[in-house]
This record gives C-alpha cells, sequence and structure tokens, in this order.
C-alpha cells in the first residue's frame, strides 16, 4: 500500500481532477471558442489576401457608419438601463412593500416574462403604438383623421421603451429577491419613530438592495448593448447599432472581415463592461446584506420633534418614549411578509 503522506500520493486526486476537467474543457474549446478564434482570425485577414494585419481594423474604425453606431449602442443602452433600474425599483417596492390584490400573482408573472423573446414584446408594443395599431385606431375613428398621432416607434425613442419595457424584469427579479430578506421589524420601527416613507425606503430598505441593483443593471446593460432583435422588429431603419452593422456588413454586403472586426470591437466592449462590474462589486462588498451596518442621524424634518431617535439601516435607538410612536407607514403594512411567502 503507498504511503498517502508522500508528494505522489498527494499528487494523484489532482491528476484524477485534472482528468474529469478535460470534457467539460473540450467541450467548451469546441462550441465556444474555437469560433471565437474564427472570428478574431477573419478580423485580422483583409479581404485581398495575405498575412495577419491591423488595416481591417483601421478602416472600419476610420468609418462614419460604426462611429454612429457605437455611439447610437452606448446611448441607448445607457438610456435603457437608466430607466429599466428607475421602474424596476419603482415597481419592486410596491410589490414587495404596499400590499395590495394579486401582487404575488403579478411577482410570479415577473418569472414567466423572463422566458419570453425580446421580438414578442416589440411586437406588443407595434399592436399597441404602431402606425396601423390600436391607439391610432382608436383616434382615427373617434376624431375623423387619416392618422393617428402616435409614430414613434421606427425612432429611437421606440427602441428606448421596448428595451425598458424587456430589460425590467431583468431589473426586478434580484430587487424582490433582496427585499424578501429585508427585515419587516426594521421598516415597522422606522415607521413608528415617525420616518417617512421615503426615509424608509433611503435608509432602511436601500442599502440592503444595491447589491441587487447593481447587478441587475450590470446585466442589463451588458443585454442591451447586443440586443439585436428589438432593433431589427421596431423597424428602425436609422437607428443602426453595433449588432445591427454586423447584421449588415455580413449578411447584406457580404463584408464578413468588417463584420468580424465590430464583432470583436462589441465582444471587447461586453467584457470590459462586465470587468468593470466585478471590480465594482468586489468593493462594494459583493452580496446582500454583506455591507457594512453604519448609523444615519434622524432628520428633523422627516421625524417627530419628540422622538429623538436615530433611524439607522439596521438599528433604531430603544430609548424612544412609547407615546412618541406613529402607526406605520402603508410602505411597511405586511408587504414584506408577503414578498418572502
Amino acid at each position: 500500500m503507498p504511503d498517502r503522506t508522500t508528494p505522489e500520493a498527494g499528487r494523484r486526486p489532482r491528476r484524477t481532477a485534472a482528468l474529469w476537467a478535460l470534457p467539460p474543457v473540450a467541450a467548451l474549446a469546441v462550441v465556444f471558442l474555437y469560433p471565437l478564434a474564427l472570428v478574431v482570425r477573419q478580423s485580422v485577414t483583409p479581404e485581398n489576401g495575405g498575412g495577419p494585419s491591423t488595416a481591417p481594423y483601421a478602416a472600419v474604425l476610420a468609418a462614419t457608419s460604426f462611429r454612429d453606431a457605437l455611439a447610437n449602442t452606448v446611448l441607448i443602452a445607457a438610456g435603457a438601463t437608466l430607466g429599466a433600474l428607475l421602474l424596476g425599483l419603482l415597481l419592486s417596492l410596491v410589490i414587495a412593500f404596499v400590499p395590495f390584490p394579486g401582487g404575488r400573482a403579478l411577482a410570479r408573472f415577473i418569472d414567466i416574462f423572463l422566458a419570453f423573446p425580446s421580438f414578442l414584446i416589440t411586437l406588443a408594443l407595434l399592436f399597441l403604438y404602431g402606425t396601423v395599431g390600436i391607439a391610432n385606431g382608436l383616434w382615427t375613428d373617434v376624431t375623423g383623421a387619416t392618422q393617428g398621432p402616435l409614430d414613434f416607434l421606427h425612432t429611437p425613442w421606440g427602441v428606448l421603451l421596448a428595451e425598458v419595457t424587456y430589460f425590467t424584469p431583468f431589473v426586478m427579479r434580484p430587487l424582490l429577491a433582496a427585499f424578501s430578506q429585508v427585515e419587516t421589524a426594521q421598516v415597522e420601527a422606522a415607521g413608528s419613530l415617525g420616518a417617512r416613507p421615503w426615509r424608509i425606503v433611503r435608509t432602511v430598505i436601500l442599502p440592503e438592495a444595491l447589491p441587487s441593483l447593481a447587478a441587475g443593471g450590470a446585466l442589463v446593460l451588458v443585454m442591451c448593448l447586443n440586443e439585436f432583435g428589438i432593433v431589427l422588429f421596431t423597424g428602425a431603419k436609422n437607428v443602426v447599432t453595433l449588432p445591427m452593422l454586423v447584421y449588415t456588413k455580413a449578411i447584406l454586403d457580404g463584408d464578413y472581415t468588417g463584420a468580424c472586426v465590430v464583432a470583436v470591437v462589441n465582444i471587447v466592449l461586453s467584457v470590459a463592461l462586465y470587468a468593470l462590474y466585478r471590480a465594482v462589486m468586489a468593493r462594494t462588498g459583493g452580496t446582500p446584506g454583506r455591507r457594512k451596518r453604519r448609523r444615519a442621524p434622524a432628520d428633523a424634518a422627516d421625524t417627530e420633534p419628540a422622538a429623538p431617535a436615530v433611524v439607522g439601516r439596521a438599528e433604531v435607538s430603544s430609548t424612544t418614549p412609547a407615546a412618541s410612536s406613529t402607526p406605520v407607514p402603508a410602505l411597511a403594512a405586511g408587504g414584506a411578509d408577503r414578498a418572502r411567502a
């Protein structure tokens, strides 16, 4: 029997682990790394042949069409991310902390919504707000006009609306999970001390949800940078993003080298944003509930004068007289318990 304390015996489990890792690594190389390597190689291969060269990159990066597509991609992705964050935060707060009939069913519907394809949402918006959609049809029926007033879905604003509508649930899902971990006692104590709903959100709820909010925003930003179906199905001819430019060069123009150059730039941009997100998350604590607890002094305008208590993120002073407490606002009326259920 070999001695398990020898270096040779210690290396055997490592060899076994390496052998088990070979199949998934090989599958990843064949399915993902090899096609990516082909794209990168084609991006440095000139159309007229010859060895690897940076001339295709110089030609594409100097083109006005590429600069316009890059600007459209960044602006639409940033606007859609901001809109999804604001709308997702508002809807998540209502679902998690404001009790209303059907709230639980709405929270379950968000999980189903995540499985919808992006073009389905775009088609729904076209049926509602398109030039021959329901809204314009009602307008023409009532006023007798030849056409309705809504004609924005074929513009950048239509693309922005479609992306905000589609990607908002991707922000809400991690937020609802984070809100379900917020202690109801903290919210009730803050409300009993006279804190207004916005102050409760700012000092008690949001600090716990910031990592989830950042995670949802980073996910939406990367997905918006690579979104193709929404831009295509809106029919916005003057809105060319990087994925649309790849499609145009490869399918319509037959310029495969230029398409690969744009694809590589898009990949680099997405990976850079993801790396930045990882760095920010590493500095801010990474996961909800692991941030350092801190105290925030009570604002005299937000609390009762007779309650000199500290409404902090996780602590409330226990020296406040019982007579100075106020009713818990509707924000905390059982909503957290329902979100946890």
